[in-house]
């Protein structure tokens, strides 16, 4: 089945949402779902079960969880009945039409910059030579990718970040670009829990999972079928249905994380073999290839970063942007290509991708990187007091100004956060914070005509 939204994007199995059956009623699903498969007929199944199967399709509405490790029989019953969501729209860019990144962990740009896989797709694309995490470890800069901000994280904790916080799926739905995560091994579309499987050693984690961390996606039913698995991405590409904006997490092992930059390069060769010889895939597509963070904490935090793919101009490909960027420019180019508002955070004042900042006109920020490490974070509500501190305040947004995209910022954000003044000076290009003294004395400026 299939239906349209108010912008015309093609909605398929509209007719499920994702929901969390009550647990009294999970075995008797799974039961369910046994008898159909044995073909035992609708007659013989007991009044018990018929109810309880109709009370699960009955709940439209997606429940945000708690449950760091749902029992064996939630998550059958949940991979039989959640169907993923892949919405298709064909907004304009300026400088792109589709954006994938994809993130692999913990390797230090050196150390990548020798591996012959990432240097051979290097020389098929843009090579960005100053590129910056945010902080360490994980966690907070799958965070900062979605929402731009780290909010004082210092730890790869259970997190769930209240729905008054917006992010990046407020920009896209605001102007109906269409978006999806692809988290390879998850195991349904909109797994909530900490990691699957829950036993042994690692594959799918949530720590890497940037949409997954925040209640204003998983209180949305349509949102949290957006966040998938890899056989969707494989679905959506022969199907034609890919969104215009991919995030792509490999498993523990192809990211690097539990092995190294040999087995990720190799890896991400083999994935975009084909990939980049699909005329629909590349079809005015940008590919980012970047790192979560660095592999080592005392040491600066700039990662090896390649753009490729078909919305590269033959004239760029094998060479090097050495313009200052951050996870929070992704962001801000993607407000800036597709004409989005910003979230009025560090997105507001990231450069842009200079692709982007070509087509807007935008002059980027020279940054003096002699002093940065860029290897903690300010205070606040998700802080252990490890590397940064705790504090129960949530930092307010701008809500009015400029920012580097052009297009303002997001009504949800100026609503929600009316009259409050903001915590940060969120139009900088490198976040920094008086109070706690992170990233002070990082010099920036610019030349306008």
């Amino acid at each position: 089945m299939e239906t349209k939204d108010e912008y015309g994007n093609i909605h398929e199995g509209a007719m499920f949402s994702k929901t969390r059956l009550p647990r009294h009623s999970v075995p008797l699903f799974v039961s369910f779902i046994r008898a159909k498969k044995a073909k035992v007929p609708v007659q013989m199944l007991s009044k018990k079960m018929m109810l309880a199967v109709m009370a699960g399709f009955s709940l439209t509405a997606a429940q945000t969880t708690t449950e760091e490790y749902p029992s064996a029989a939630e998550i059958a019953a949940a991979q039989a009945l959640v169907q993923p969501y892949s919405p298709v729209s064909n907004v304009k860019g300026k400088a792109f039409s589709r954006f994938v990144d994809i993130w692999f962990e913990n390797i230090d740009y050196a150390t990548t910059a020798l591996d012959p896989n990432f240097s051979a797709l290097a020389k098929e694309g843009i090579l960005l030579s100053n590129y910056w995490t945010v902080t360490h470890p994980s966690e907070p800069n799958y965070c900062a990718s979605a929402a731009g901000d780290t909010f004082g994280m210092d730890n790869d904790d259970w997190h769930q970040i209240p729905a008054n916080v917006s992010t990046i799926a407020d920009l896209f739905d605001d102007k109906g670009v269409s978006w999806g995560e692809y988290q390879e091994a998850l195991p349904y579309a909109g797994y909530q829990g900490f990691k699957y499987p829950e036993t042994g050693a690692n594959d799918y984690v949530r720590k890497h999972n940037p949409l997954i961390l925040f209640d204003s996606v998983t209180n949305d039913a349509t949102r949290l079928r957006q966040i998938k698995n890899f056989t969707s991405f494989y679905d959506d590409l022969e199907s034609k249905k890919l969104p215009q904006y991919s995030f792509i997490t490999p498993n523990m092992t192809n990211d690097a994380h539990d092995t190294n930059v040999t087995f990720a390069g190799t890896w991400v060769a083999g994935f975009l073999s084909d990939l980049l010889k699909n005329e629909y895939f590349m079809d005015d597509t940008l590919i980012m290839l970047t790192f979560d963070e660095s592999g080592n904490h005392t040491h600066i935090n700039k990662v090896y970063t390649i753009l490729l793919g078909g919305a590269v101009p033959e004239y760029l490909k094998g060479t090097t942007d050495d313009t200052f960027y951050t996870h929070y420019s992704v962001i801000a180019s993607l407000s800036a290509n597709f004409h989005l508002p910003s979230l009025g955070r560090w997105d507001c004042g990231a450069n842009i991708l200079s692709l982007v900042a070509e087509k807007t006109g935008y002059i980027n920020y020279d940054v003096d990187t002699t002093n940065l490490y860029s290897n903690a974070t300010y205070p606040g509500p998700l802080s252990d007091n490890k590397t940064s501190t705790y504090t129960d305040i949530w930092p307010v947004p701008l809500t009015k100004g400029s920012c580097s995209a052009g297009n303002g910022i997001v009504k949800v954000v100026k609503e929600t956060y009316k009259g409050q003044e903001a915590t940060y000076n969120y139009t900088s290009p490198i976040p920094y914070d008086v109070v706690s003294g992170n990233n002070i004395g990082i010099k920036y400026s610019r030349t306008l005509p």
